[in-house]
C-alpha cells in the first residue's frame, strides 16, 4: 500500500510504498477513503507527541472507508461495511488495521469524506463534556476555546446540541463568526477581545460552567477566573504551554475542578478506554448524525498528496474554519 511517510533525516512527508497491515484477531482492515488532519498530527511530526507503544507510527487519528478484511474474532461487522474509525495512528494510508471496538457505522446519507472528519473530534468532545458528568442544567454555559478548529467546530455543535449556551473563542473576526453559525451565541476574537471580560458580561458575572481548553498553561489563570463556582475546566491540549501557577485556595473556595485528558493514550478496552468512549458516542451522539440533525463542519478537502499544504495552513492558523480532510486517490 501507499502511505504518508516521514523521511528519517528530515521533516519531509512523502507519499510512498510501505507494508500492508494485517488484522489481529480483534481487528478489521479498512480500505481508507479519507482521513482528517488533527493538531496532534503536527505534534507527532515534530517529535513531541509519539504514538502509544505498539501502535502505527504513520500519522492519522481517524479515517473512513470500507472494511476489506476481518480478524478471526470479530463479530457484528462484515467485509464491505462502510465505517469510520478512531485510530491511535495509521490514518494517512490506503489501508489501516483497527480494533473493531473503535468502529462507527457511516450514516446512510453521509459520504465517506464527511464521516472521516468525525471520530477523533466527536470522541474527544463527548468524553470531556458528557461522560462522567451531569447533564447541563438550564442556563449552563460552555466556553469552547479554538472554536473554529476541527475539534472546536465539533465542540461548539455538540455542546449546543447537548443543551449548553455556547461561547467560543477564535483567532479572527471571521473565524469567530463561523462559530456562531455552528451554534455559539457569541464568538470571541481572542486577538482583540478579552474572553474573561466577555464571558463575565454575557453571564452577568456568573462565569462559564464548563470550559473546553486546547491552550493549557498560558490560559490557566484566566480560565479559572472565567469559571462559575462549581465549574470545571477540561484541558485537552497544551498549545500555550504545559506549566502554570495554580491558586489552590481559590479553587477550594469556589469548588472548581480541573480535568486533563488525552484520547490517544487511553487503553483499547476496559475502564476509561477507547472502546468505552466509542460505545457512549454511538449510543448518545450517533443518532444525531444518522437523523441528519448534525453534520461535520468541513473547511477544506485536499488530496492526500497535499498533506504539506494542509499542515502548513493549520500550523499558521490560516486554514478554513472547520475540519481539514485528506482524500485518498481513487482505486
Amino acid at each position: 500500500m501507499r502511505a504518508i511517510l516521514q523521511t528519517p533525516d528530515s521533516n519531509q512527508l512523502i507519499w510512498a510504498e510501505t507494508a500492508d497491515p494485517s488484522p489481529a484477531p480483534d481487528e478489521v482492515v479498512i480500505d481508507v477513503a479519507a482521513t482528517a488532519v488533527n493538531r496532534a498530527d503536527l505534534g507527532q511530526r515534530a517529535g513531541v507527541y509519539p504514538p502509544p507503544p505498539g501502535e502505527s507510527t504513520i500519522l492519522g487519528l481517524e479515517c473512513a472507508g470500507i472494511i476489506s478484511e476481518l480478524g478471526s474474532a470479530v463479530t457484528g461487522w462484515a467485509v464491505g461495511d462502510p465505517v469510520c474509525a478512531l485510530l491511535s495512528g495509521g490514518g494517512y494510508a490506503e489501508r489501516v488495521a483497527v480494533p473493531a471496538t473503535q468502529l462507527l457505522p457511516v450514516p446512510a446519507d453521509m459520504s465517506l469524506v464527511e464521516a472521516a472528519a468525525l471520530p477523533e473530534s466527536v470522541c474527544t468532545v463527548w468524553s470531556n463534556l458528557a461522560i462522567g458528568f451531569r447533564d447541563p442544567l438550564p442556563g449552563d454555559v460552555a466556553l469552547i476555546h479554538g472554536g473554529a478548529s476541527g475539534l472546536g467546530s465539533m465542540a461548539v455543535q455538540l455542546a449546543a446540541r447537548a443543551g449548553y449556551t455556547v461561547i467560543a473563542t477564535a483567532g479572527s473576526p471571521e473565524r469567530a463568526r463561523a462559530t456562531e453559525q455552528w451554534g455559539a451565541v457569541r464568538g470571541i476574537d481572542y486577538r482583540s477581545e478579552d474572553f474573561v471580560s466577555v464571558v463575565t458580561d454575557l453571564t452577568g458575572g456568573l462565569g462559564a460552567n464548563v470550559i473546553l481548553d486546547v491552550v493549557g498553561g498560558s490560559y490557566l489563570t484566566r480560565n479559572l477566573t472565567a469559571l462559575a463556582d462549581d465549574g470545571r475546566l477540561m484541558i485537552v491540549a497544551t498549545l500555550g504551554g504545559d506549566t502554570a501557577t495554580l491558586d489552590i485556595v481559590s479553587m477550594m473556595r469556589r469548588r472548581l475542578s480541573i480535568h486533563a485528558t488525552t484520547l490517544r493514550a487511553r487503553p483499547r478496552i476496559g475502564p476509561s478506554s477507547k472502546a468505552e468512549v466509542i460505545a457512549r458516542v454511538r449510543a448518545d451522539v450517533w443518532p444525531w448524525f444518522e437523523s441528519g440533525e448534525m453534520r461535520a463542519a468541513i473547511g477544506t478537502i485536499l488530496p492526500i498528496e497535499s498533506v504539506e499544504e494542509a499542515h502548513s495552513t493549520i500550523a499558521a492558523g490560516t486554514s478554513a474554519p472547520g475540519k481539514t480532510v485528506l482524500e485518498m486517490p481513487a482505486r
